[in-house]
């Protein structure tokens, strides 16, 4: 995508809430990135820029520059890590190797093709067709492009390695590395990985001599002339690569330590155990075990640490639930038809009593204090008035054209005004208006252009504002003003009834006000003591919404009118409080 030059539109520093949205977009991209993480990727105090441009093939890109340095670009509304960031968080996406003379062959456009990779022990990454990957070369696991899995890794397994396999987006030296500080990838040595037990994907390897051979060599997409590359790497077989110097950290440790998968194996467990002790509460359940997985055990995550059951010895949830359930720690149903639910804790068991959560460092005490946001200020919003073709005629004398902003007292004055400059005013009666052919056009229905000669003050400026266009201008302390369209959407505050009969409190629109879904989720979670999810909103574009168990609403009539001093007209939804004495 940049392999060519791009042409910048624009250039313009984030707003607050542009930024407090980029940070739940990445979060809900990149569910393994702790807070911290996401802080330090999406700094609330340092500089941070939006670049809109056209790659060269016509494509619209947004890219946030922080530091000087791109580290994340959109296409199409989805969200994508640069190199630069990967350097920092190089597990972020599951990585695939390939040979370093490939490097060239991405860089000038091309996909990555099957053959070009370098199969690791430990077998390929276990990913689906679209999902977003990482690719590095053979000695360090510095990623040096980004792209999306053309198949899955079993298709891959099936084709034999045959085939297109990575649409890449962005490399290391391309057009968007240079527009950075051109630093060279760091030097981060592989991972020790013992070979995980599928016996599916050795079976087939085993099974098809092909797909051995093709282990051994490579192939770009449309490279004919790839062949001095292929002289190069192709004689390298896997055992012969385990023995380069570059090639270490691919074997298992040889010094008896714990294995990656091991390690993670610990990391799952530790990380379900915290969130049953901490976090779920009887009222949760039932819970959704994606929900459990993604609202409660990533949360729990250690500090530097991802959370990837995928290289556990368990692959998947469902089979590590089975487990957790085996030791009568949980118990789990499928409710509906292929979802499951746990249904069931048992908060006296041993293994939650008897674990200790570990105290956050000192080092990530200092990070959330550094990265702590200026306390929230309500924006001031003001109902504005657009003028539209239609009326450009009456507004024209004063000045204004098609498009023009105006404020309500401003439409008002330039209505007397137009008035008495044409002397409109009514000889016998003060309180009336004469139309003229203008404000007919302008202010009557076609089928009163004939019937209404003149109009009471009222009636005419009344007409009048019901013509123009509605707009709304959103100004936060410290920031320009935001002119929109239309009228702007209260907070909506809503209670809806789950298959389990009990209600949840679903807050919409939070951002057009400033709020950052994710941090009011996290005060609710606190104060309510029950759980907060924050999730895409439905039928609405780029918008998030809170879902929280239970009546909350008197948490959020404090929350929003008392801290947050937000006028209640902008709120709907709080007559649903729960009456004084009645069970939420």
């Amino acid at each position: 995508m940049f392999a060519k030059a791009f042409r910048v539109k624009s250039n313009t520093a984030i707003k607050g809430s542009d930024r407090r949205k980029l940070r739940a977009d990445v979060m809900a991209a990149f569910p393994t990135l702790g807070t911290d993480q996401v802080s330090v990727l999406v700094p609330g105090k340092e500089e941070l820029t939006i670049v809109k441009l056209y790659a060269h093939r016509g494509d619209a890109v947004t890219v946030y520059v922080s530091g000087g340095n791109p580290i994340l670009f959109e296409v199409e509304k989805n969200l994508y890590p640069t190199v630069y960031a990967l350097w920092s968080y190089p597990d972020l996406l599951p990585a695939f190797t390939t040979w370093p003379p490939v490097l060239e062959k991405l860089v000038g456009g091309a996909d990555l093709m099957l053959p070009g990779l370098v199969v690791p022990p430990a077998g390929l990454p276990q990913v689906q067709k679209g999902d977003l990957c990482a690719i590095a070369l053979l000695g360090n696991r510095a990623p040096v492009a980004v792209g999306v899995a053309a198949m899955s890794t079993a298709e891959m397994l099936t084709s034999g390695l045959k085939g297109r396999g990575f649409s890449v987006l962005h490399t290391y030296q391309d057009h968007l590395w240079r527009s950075g500080d051109k630093s060279s990838p760091p030097s981060l040595a592989p991972l020790a990985l013992d070979p995980p037990d599928l016996s599916e994907e050795k079976e087939s390897v085993q099974a098809d001599p092909a797909l051995q051979g093709d282990l051994r060599r490579l192939t770009l997409k449309g490279e004919e002339e790839n062949g001095e590359v292929q002289r190069m790497c192709g004689e390298k077989s896997l055992s012969e690569a385990s023995e380069d110097p570059s090639f270490r950290g691919l074997n298992p440790d040889p010094t008896g330590s714990k294995t990656l998968q091991e390690q993670m194996d610990e990391l799952v467990q530790r990380c379900f155990l915290h969130a049953l002790k901490c976090q779920v509460r009887k009222a949760d359940l039932p819970l959704l075990t994606s929900t459990f997985l993604g609202s409660h055990m990533l949360s729990c995550c250690p500090e530097g640490r991802q959370l990837d059951i995928k290289k556990s010895s368990y692959k998947k949830l469902s089979k590590f639930l089975q487990h957790m359930q085996q030791e009568q720690i949980i118990q789990v149903k499928e409710l509906s038809k292929g979802v499951e639910s746990i249904v069931a804790v048992d908060w006296k068991h041993p293994r939650i009593t008897s674990f200790v959560i570990a105290e956050p460092s000192l080092a990530s005490q200092t990070i959330q204090e550094g990265s702590r946001e200026q306390p929230y200020h309500p924006p001031d919003i003001k109902s504005l008035y657009c003028v539209p073709a239609s009326m450009t005629l009456l507004f024209q004398e004063s000045g204004h054209k098609k498009g023009s902003i105006l404020e309500g007292g401003e439409v008002r004055t330039i209505i007397i005004n137009y008035v008495k400059r044409n002397d409109l005013v009514d000889a016998d009666n003060k309180n009336l208006v004469k139309l003229d052919p203008i404000l007919c056009d302008c202010i009557l229905e076609k089928n009163e252009q004939h019937t209404i000669m003149k109009l009471p003050w009222d009636s005419l400026l009344t007409r009048c504002l019901e013509k123009l266009q509605p707009v709304y201008q959103v100004t936060f302390p410290g920031q320009e003003p935001i002119v929109k369209k239309g009228r702007i959407c209260p907070i909506d505050i809503t209670l809806a009834q789950r298959a389990s009969n009990k209600k949840v409190t679903v807050v919409r629109n939070l951002e057009a006000y400033g709020l950052d879904p994710c941090s009011v989720a996290a005060i609710l979670q606190q104060r309510c003591q029950a759980s907060a999810t924050v999730t895409p909103a439905p039928g609405a574009k780029d918008s998030l919404q809170v879902q929280i168990q239970g009546n909350q609403i008197h948490h959020l009539s404090r929350l929003l009118l008392e801290e947050y001093q937000l006028p209640r007209k902008h709120i709907q939804g709080l007559e649903k409080a729960p009456k004084p004495g009645k069970k939420k």
